[in-house]
């Protein structure tokens, strides 16, 4: 049956006449589903159809990777909502056949299965998942401005009913084997040395097959039920994601309330609205940030370097969050500060993050393990990378490195967290100026993706490589930047901030007002909720730093509230008043005010700054100025990056919201 010329599938018969099937896409280090592997898989199913073998296996030839999804790369390719219609179609017609195989079949989970690979696993009879850590499972859709387009939204539905369903596509939240099992999305897990292929030959000799969804699954399918759940996820999303700036969920949940009790209509849906998505504005900025994400990855890949202890020097806001941070990614991490009563709260701080994010008693133990306090610094001396996180003075920070340079590895990462001060002034005391980097990462470190790599004119080139390597080690986007005073983000950001404040002070128009105006243009919160966010004693430090003249009155008033203590949400008080991590608003304040006209006032500064750190060399290029501040200030995604938009915003139909 094996077709000599099939370039991205393997077809292997075993005694028992059970067909293995193999995905291996030549030329690539993972599996996705471009429309080469689609057209052979076509080919595949005929003869499957013709020959009928006892069973069919699906599993991939890629180490611990299933299939990553559809082929992104292909979606620019997409020259008209036709096209992408047709293609969507083909593909349904595919996986439908696949579905009605008169033979058992099953797939074999191990590794990444995302979107369209778990869309390709719901047409099989069984799923057999690996329970390793590598193995994860969902639907990344959304976060490309689509949703579930081949058969997954009509097929997960089904299976495990519209409310489990619904909030995997809604959230793209990914699966680990059990939680997939508990879900009903995989029926079978088998231990990291069990044997994947023997169960898998047993479930179609046996013709396994999943057992469907319960009743209360069955029930969030039918139609009161539905219509009412559609209500709250609509609502539930809007708190997210605004519709006007992200249309893809509501049209999932328009889809389904419509049509969530019948499959074949929901394909149908697939096929009509994600043909539309795909060719629009949000979709095309989205699939923009992802390449952004792709390259910003790529900063470190030549380096070797691999660290097993981190020590951290400052055990504030940002320096205990830093430690536990490189603490959840697996690391040992020492945390020195003057005396144990500094280092507490930030163990109680990490305490909370390991407790929601590793949830089993026995991981959290771990991580609780490899968190060490350290108030004599020991752990320098044995550490791969050291991070400077104290308050911002230049003297006590050119102390820090005089006193650890001698104490320290050779090979070792010397790193500053600066938020602000160049790089060659703190390094001037050094044998070794060349040898440190900064390593600045954005409050809060566990949700803010981005950390600039800084260097300057004598740093060797060896250290941003390493640099880079250490961030992309603990799942954080390196950004390589030229020390400057304020670097990338903060310099845009002090100017975008600079007039949020001389509009609120000098024209007394309300914070609520000036935030919901960036809110309105897409940026995840207000400038002045970000003040208070970030820390109103941070903040006065890169305007004293970064304002100048111009920023002097409005460094005054941040100056005031931190004399009074009022640092913004960490104490719970700034500009706003702060209860259970929330600002609290005056939801009135913006009646009245145009806010388009207010939100094009306050992005101007940020687009002028950004313009200019490009001008200046901070940043290789536009596209690393477009990463920066996407990950770095969360720049509206949709719109594809500062720089882009202003490129291309004009040509594109302009984002109408009448909140």
């Amino acid at each position: 049956m094996s077709k000599p010329d099939y370039i991205n599938w393997q077809i292997d018969f075993d005694l028992d006449g059970v067909c293995w099937l193999t995905i291996d896409r030549a030329g690539e280090t993972s599996n996705s589903l471009s429309r080469a592997v689609m057209l052979e898989l076509r080919e595949i199913v005929t003869e499957l159809e013709t020959k009928k073998p006892k069973g069919l296996v699906l599993q991939s030839g890629k180490r611990n990777s299933f299939i990553v999804g559809a082929d992104v790369r292909e979606f620019d390719q997409v020259s008209s909502v036709a096209e992408a219609e047709g293609f969507i179609r083909e593909v349904h017609e595919v996986f439908d056949r696949i579905e009605a195989l008169p033979f058992p079949t099953a797939v074999i989970i191990e590794g990444y299965c995302l979107g369209g690979g778990l869309e390709l696993s719901l047409c099989f009879d069984y799923r057999i998942a690996a329970n390793t850590e590598q193995t994860r499972l969902g639907f990344p859709e959304v976060k490309l401005g689509i949703y579930p387009g081949f058969g997954g939204s009509a097929r997960t539905t089904r299976l495990i009913g519209g409310f489990q369903a619904m909030q995997i596509m809604l959230t793209a939240r990914m699966l680990r084997a059990p939680q997939a099992k508990g879900l009903g999305l995989v029926d079978q897990l088998v231990g990291p040395h069990g044997g994947l292929r023997w169960a898998a030959r047993r479930a179609v000799l046996a013709g396994k097959k999943s057992r469907g969804p319960g009743l209360f699954a069955k029930l969030s399918n039918a139609g009161p039920a539905r219509k009412f759940l559609a209500g709250q996820m609509r609502k539930k999303t809007a708190a997210r994601a605004n519709p006007a700036h992200y249309p893809a969920p509501f049209e999932l949940i328009d889809a389904w309330e419509s049509n969530g009790n019948d499959p074949r209509k929901m394909l149908d849906e697939e096929a009509v609205r994600i043909a539309r998505l795909i060719n629009g504005d949000t979709s095309t900025g989205l699939r923009r940030v992802f390449w952004l994400m792709e390259s910003l990855k790529a900063h470190g890949k030549s380096s070797g370097f691999r660290a097993r202890r981190v020590h951290v020097i400052g055990a504030g806001v940002m320096g205990g969050d830093i430690a536990a941070w490189c603490v959840l990614q697996g690391l040992e991490v020492t945390l020195q500060d003057r005396e144990m009563k500094y280092i507490e709260p930030a163990l109680k701080r990490a305490g909370k993050l390991f407790t929601r994010r590793l949830k089993t008693a026995d991981r959290i133990a771990g991580a609780r393990s490899r968190l060490i306090a350290d108030v004599e610094g020991t752990g320098a001396a044995r550490a791969d990378v050291i991070i400077e996180a104290i308050f911002e003075n230049l003297e006590a920070k050119q102390e820090l490195f005089k006193s650890l340079e001698a104490r320290v590895k050779p090979g070792s990462i010397l790193a500053t967290n600066t938020s602000a001060i160049p790089l060659k002034d703190i390094a001037a005391v050094l044998e070794n100026p060349e040898r440190l980097i900064g390593l600045h990462f954005f409050n809060p470190v566990a949700k803010m993706p981005l950390v600039e790599v800084v260097y300057d004119e004598i740093t060797q080139a060896e250290e941003i490589q390493r640099g880079s390597a250490f961030c992309n080690q603990i799942n954080r986007f390196p950004l390589p930047v030229v020390s400057s005073p304020g670097f990338l983000v903060n310099r845009v950001l002090a100017k975008y901030m600079l007039k949020a404040f001389q509009i609120h002070r000098e024209r007394g128009i309300a914070k609520e007002a000036i935030d919901r105006a960036a809110e309105q243009f897409g940026m995840p919160m207000g400038p002045v909720e970000l003040a208070d966010t970030v820390g109103l004693d941070v903040g006065l430090g890169v305007m004293s730093t970064l304002g100048g003249e111009e920023a002097a009155d409005d460094a005054e008033v941040l100056k005031s509230y931190v004399d009074q203590g009022k640092l913004g949400k960490k104490s719970g008080e700034g500009f706003y008043k702060w209860k259970k991590g929330r600002a609290e608003k005056d939801s009135s304040a913006a009646e009245g005010i145009n806010l388009e006209s207010l939100s094009e006032e306050l992005m101007q500064p940020y687009f002028d700054e950004c313009r200019a750190c490009l001008s200046d060399g901070i940043v290789e290029n536009l596209d690393a100025v477009d990463a920066g501040m996407i990950f770095g200030t969360g720049f509206a995604p949709f719109r594809g990056g500062p720089l882009y938009y202003l490129e291309h915003g004009s040509q594109a139909q302009e984002v109408q919201d009448n909140e």
